[in-house]
């Protein structure tokens, strides 16, 4: 089985046969990527609050903060959420999205031309990958797009995935829009849960209760939306792909 699996991959990308030199600098490049991210990954919200104290270079710090973690596998929820407690819900979001972004398409462009054989390697664990490949070669933006929406595979680990696959770069950026409803549904947790721990802290707030109450229910109605959402873009996924 898993011989026939190796020989599928293979056939699917059929030109991503690289020297043994650049076999090697591939394995490398994400070998690094993944140790830093399971180093200093812990040290993120730390990172994040003291992001905070930095006054008109927050924003920008938060960012590069966000880029680095996708390229080195960190999973960005808990950054997503702390965007939220940190900059508000909007702003939070926002700064999410342009560094989930920047950093997805430096993973997408590092998976093309530098680490091609170690990601396709990896890719041998994910054989419903086969079948994503030749969709994204008929539609790219529509596919690329649905698995934005539907987390069908892990969001770090697609971005380099998505850089095997024929998908143009142009179709594989305007697709980034999907991120957007995961980035807004985070950082509303997030600037509720800061909200709350700040109550309990004993810091004042002006809002009353009818503030968070408005503030639960508008979470549970975003999360409802974004799982209709990922159930339409997962059905749609699993059509497109049967064709």
């Amino acid at each position: 089985m898993g011989h026939r699996i190796k020989t599928m991959t293979a056939s699917v990308f059929p030109n991503a046969r690289l020297s043994s030199a650049k076999m090697a600098l591939s394995v490398v490049t994400l070998g690094i990527l993944v140790v830093i991210g399971r180093e200093f990954g812990g040290y993120l919200p730390r990172l994040l609050l003291w992001v905070d104290t930095l006054g008109v270079w927050a924003p920008a710090t938060f960012v590069l903060a966000y880029v680095a973690a996708t390229l080195t596998f960190v999973p960005g929820s808990l950054l997503t959420m702390t965007a939220g407690a940190v900059f508000g819900l909007v702003e939070g979001a926002f700064y999410t999205f342009v560094g989930a972004t920047i950093g997805s398409a430096l993973a997408f462009l590092t998976a093309r031309y530098l680490a091609r054989d170690a990601i396709q390697r990896r890719l041998v664990r994910y054989p419903k990958f086969a079948a994503i490949d030749k969709a994204v070669g008929l539609e790219g933006f529509k596919i690329v797009l649905l698995l934005r929406l539907s987390p069908v595979f892990p969001f770090n680990f697609l971005n380099y995935a998505l850089g095997l696959t024929t998908v143009t770069f142009r179709a594989y950026m305007l697709a980034a829009i999907g991120m957007l409803p995961g980035s807004v549904v985070y950082a509303y947790y997030g600037m509720l849960v800061g909200d709350v721990l700040a109550l309990a802290g004993g810091v004042p707030s002006s809002s009353g209760v009818s503030y968070y109450v408005t503030m639960v229910l508008g979470l549970v109605a975003t999360v409802l939306v974004t799982m209709v959402i990922i159930q339409a873009a997962r059905r749609a996924l699993r059509n497109t792909m049967n064709t």
